[in-house]
């Protein structure tokens, strides 16, 4: 396998404690760290940190929203990773939610699949040292700029990711439906998909886990309509009604137990690392785990390290 990711920082570990461990990181095969951006550390402060720690891993955000921050700004970000990680650093833009957007930024959410585009058209440029909407230049572009990938499911994005990005990031999907979003992509682009694990044996804790966090993400419109794509509307129809009614308990208990199944990996760290794998049998190129808190975070890295 040439690629084994994990998502920084890990949950419940404080930033700097981050310092006892990146480090070790690539020695146990890891060879990339992600960030997340949603209502913890920002996307890019923790990489700042991994590019000095580890100067053997690959660095990517998954991902920065493009609304909530403006595309001059985001090159700059970009730029200083770029500098910081030549050649090692991956920027990943995505439409982020209304939620995120809105409701904590005040940010009208509108035409996403615009500004997506949009951005990714600034941001390429001006990394490359172009002159970018409005007449924006980076006072010292990258030596070499860095790639761009994007947060994409359902096909229009995805074929965006496939023309003008140089891959896509996707996730809370099982790897039974990674075929479809492959096919949709096309072979050519890279593919990265973060794969949310719950290193336990006892499965009717990670169930009881899995069901909120599938509660609250897949009832957000994207994932709703993602899923719908991938054939699972009709299973989660019974979840979305009862958060619609704001029955949040209600929501959470409707969701089966074999789509947590399929969309949570659990299990003995041995069984995790065979479901991952089965990501990368049906076609993702970096697979990135993402923790979900059970037990300590470092020995859950640890033991979820390739073998």
């Amino acid at each position: 396998m040439s690629r084994w990711g994990i998502t920084l920082p890990l949950p419940g570990v404080p930033l700097a404690a981050h310092r006892e461990v990146v480090p070790a990181l690539a020695g146990l095969g890891y060879t990339d760290a992600w960030s997340a951006e949603t209502a913890g550390t920002d996307a890019f402060t923790p990489l700042a940190l991994a590019a000095e720690w580890a100067p053997g891993l690959r660095l990517g955000t998954a991902v920065a929203p493009v609304f909530t921050r403006g595309p001059a700004l985001l090159a700059m970000t970009a730029g200083t990773l770029a500098d910081l990680a030549p050649g090692r650093f991956v920027l990943g833009i995505g439409a982020s939610s209304p939620v995120i957007v809105e409701d904590w930024n005040g940010i009208p959410f509108t035409e996403p699949y615009a500004r997506v585009r949009d951005t990714l058209r600034f941001v390429r440029t001006a990394l490359a040292g172009g002159r970018a909407g409005g007449g924006f230049r980076l006072e010292q572009a990258p030596v070499q700029p860095p790639p761009i990938v994007l947060a994409a499911l359902r096909p229009g994005m995805l074929r965006l990711a496939a023309t003008e990005a140089d891959g896509a990031i996707t996730n809370w999907l099982a790897a039974s439906d990674v075929p479809a979003v492959r096919t949709a992509l096309g072979a050519g682009s890279e593919l990265i998909a973060r794969i949310f694990v719950c290193p336990t044996e006892d499965a009717g804790a990670a169930r009881a886990i899995g069901r909120r966090l599938i509660a609250t993400y897949l009832t957000v419109p994207v994932y709703a309509a993602f899923h719908d794509w991938l054939g699972r509307g009709e299973r989660l129809k019974p979840v979305r009604e009862a958060w619609v009614a704001g029955d949040r308990k209600g929501a959470s208990a409707a969701v089966p137990d074999d789509v947590v199944d399929e969309l949570l990996v659990h299990g003995s760290p041995e069984r995790c690392r065979d479901h991952v794998r089965a990501y990368v049998d049906a076609g993702v190129d970096t697979p990135v785990i993402a923790l979900v808190p059970a037990g300590d975070p470092v020995a859950a890295a640890r033991a979820l390290a390739p073998r």
